[in-house]
């Protein structure tokens, strides 16, 4: 949408503007936010509640005492000229004043802290919910939109229930005390302006509806925005390099101007909120001075009495204008809860048993058990695997990209849970004990490396609850990483950066090493835990991992010779299956599958071949020559 198209629509809702609904969403009706904001975040806290409530009684109370100084000083002091009233009036308005004002200091700062503890309860449990997730759910949500629910959504939310909320509590409070003022003074002027109410709430009610609506789609663009500007600056080198910056800037141009047209649209129905119910009031005021002055001039209503009644009538006016527009900001909030208690809401299908144990004490046999396992139903990436880790071995998985290497060690650590077959060690079905003793026996170094940012001493020492500094240095050591740690001006305290930039391939990727070598677990999974390294830091890795992986039972991915030549057995993997099995030289000499990943991938050594099943490579003539 161009910016000449979104003033055309400055007063209309465009009409070509939808999108399709959020995957994550749930709708909840108002009712049912309300009452969960009750249950769960204001229940727990009811005395603050009441003090609160109190409070705004009090200042609706107070409010409504002003009518009655006003008809008080205009009869007794104007009109019976009744000059010993008139220091008995100031003090009550003076008392009054500080009550009411005291009243709402404790009420604002009261429900304040409600709003603010409510939404860091919120973001608690989105991040809590988020850290136990399934991977599969993880994996299928953009970061961005996650990180929209837990920045614009949630202040959102903490907009409604810190200000819309109170706001509305306490004028509707002042409105029912007011009226009840003018009931009492008059039921026939009272009538000329109550008579108009249901207009007003039916009028509300339609543009609740479509605020709630508007806000919704609002709300999805700017999760938009988040995954886009998320993966923009994550992929800006690529980016830059095709020279992509125009058309980048075009799709959070179009996302922009779609999520302004949807914020217009609430703004639309938010402005004419006020109008509609002044418009409403405005009537009523006229039908009741009308009225007034009628029976004024025949002296069957004193001026004091007029007074009274028009100041309880006019300072009906605010709160209830304010009771309009706030009820569709409440609607704002609800739209934005109904994205985050989607994400709270979400059921996980991984998790532990209730009678789960912790796994006892292990030698370390890793073993799969005709496992099947697919990521989408009828799409199977693992196809009846049978596969054994003695325990203190290790074992090398090797085979062209997708053939499931990768997801055999995601069983392991259960990410997740086969759809046939099961996994144990020792003989105990990773599905029968807690989640935290597995992965407490296990270890893991990825092809990635994944840092935080944070110092590398928390990043070596990260999800390990023993040692000091010197077993930091003695993991960075063994990792080949003190010689460049030493050397940063912050040494081990220097901080990571994001995703770790601080360092370079090679340097991350030592000390994600050397996190696995601090943690000392009986289980190594290696996911080519030498590929970002140059000859001489391998060299150095390499034997740190000998000895690491020496009694210990280790899986271990790779392509290179290096790492490949020394495991105790060789699986081979192809579309989901084992087809393979063996050491190195026997399975080059078996001039299978392996012995051509080795030839295209490994590079072709002669000296690995029995000379049984050497050939002779064809060389051109001037090149024997040479």
């Amino acid at each position: 949408m161009t910016e000449r198209r979104a003033k055309q629509n400055l007063f209309s809702d465009a009409q070509s503007i939808t999108r399709s609904d959020d995957i994550l969403q749930v709708e909840y009706a108002t009712a049912d936010v309300a009452k969960r904001i009750w249950r769960e975040h204001l229940r727990p806290r009811l005395g603050l509640v009441i003090v609160s409530s109190i409070a705004m009684a009090i200042t609706a109370a107070t409010t409504g005492a002003v009518p009655f100084l006003i008809q008080m000083t205009a009869d007794e002091v104007f009109v019976n000229k009744n000059a010993n009233m008139v220091l008995p009036i100031t003090a009550a308005v003076i008392a009054v004043t500080f009550t009411k004002a005291i009243a709402e200091y404790i009420s604002n700062v009261a429900v304040g802290f409600l709003g603010h503890r409510f939404i860091a309860d919120l973001r608690v449990a989105m991040f809590a919910k988020i850290s136990y997730a399934d991977m599969s759910w993880i994996q299928s949500v953009h970061s961005g939109r996650l990180l929209s629910g837990f920045l614009y959504d949630a202040n959102l939310i903490r907009q409604a229930a810190s200000k819309a909320i109170v706001a509305l509590v306490e004028n509707a409070l002042k409105v029912v005390v007011l009226m009840g003022v003018m009931l009492w003074m008059d039921l026939r002027f009272s009538g000329a302006i109550l008579v108009l109410m249901p207009i007003g709430v039916v009028l509300l009610g339609r543009q609740r509806r479509r605020m709630r609506k508007s806000t919704t789609k609002s709300l999805q663009e700017t999760g938009d925005l988040s995954t886009l500007i998320t993966q923009t600056l994550r992929g800006m080198r690529v980016v830059r390099a095709y020279q992509q910056e125009r058309m980048e800037i075009n799709r959070a141009a179009d996302t922009i101007n779609r999520s302004l047209e949807f914020t217009m649209r609430g703004a639309r129905a938010r402005a004419a909120s006020a109008p509609a119910m002044e418009i409403l009031v405005g009537l009523g005021f006229a039908a009741a001075i009308y009225w007034a002055g009628v029976k004024g001039v025949t002296g069957a209503v004193s001026l004091g009495h007029f007074m009274g009644f028009m100041a309880s009538a006019v300072l009906l006016y605010q709160p209830l204008k304010s009771v309009a527009t706030l009820q569709t900001s409440l609607q704002e909030g609800v739209a934005a809860a109904s994205r985050v208690f989607g994400i709270i809401d979400h059921k996980r299908h991984l998790t532990e048993k209730p009678d789960a144990k912790p796994l006892k004490p292990i030698k370390g046999e890793l073993n799969f058990e005709n496992v099947t396992f697919s990521y989408e139903p009828g799409n199977p990436v693992l196809r009846d695997i049978a596969l054994k880790v003695p325990a203190g071995k290790t074992v090398a998985l090797v085979g062209r990209s997708g053939s499931g290497k990768s997801t055999l060690m995601n069983l392991a650590l259960r990410f997740y849970d086969p759809v046939e077959g099961r996994v144990t060690i020792d003989g105990q079905d990773i599905r029968d004990v807690t989640i935290a003793s597995l992965r407490d026996s296990i270890a893991l170094v990825t092809q990635d490396p994944v840092l935080f940012d944070d110092t590398l001493s928390a990043n070596i020492s990260y999800g390990s609850k023993a040692g000091g500094e010197q077993a930091i240095r003695a993991a960075a050591k063994a990792a080949a990483a003190d010689s460049f740690i030493s050397k940063l001006p912050h040494g081990y305290e220097t901080r990571a950066g994001e995703a770790g930039n601080a360092l370079s391939g090679g340097e991350k990727q030592r000390v994600a090493i050397a996190r696995a070598i601090f943690k000392d677990a009986p289980i190594l999974l290696l996911d080519e835990p030498t590929s970002s390294l140059d000859s001489e830091a391998e060299d150095k890795v390499q034997r740190a991992l000998d000895k690491l992986m020496r009694g210990r039972t280790v899986i271990v991915i790779a392509h290179r010779l290096s790492t490949i030549k020394k495991a105790d057995i060789i699986y081979v993997m192809d579309a989901g299956r084992i087809v393979e099995t063996g050491r190195h030289a026997d399975l080059v000499a078996a001039g299978g599958l392996y012995a051509r990943l080795h030839r295209t991938q490994l590079g072709h050594v002669e000296d690995d071949i029995p000379p049984t099943k050497r050939t002779r490579s064809k060389v051109p003539a001037s090149a024997a020559g040479e």
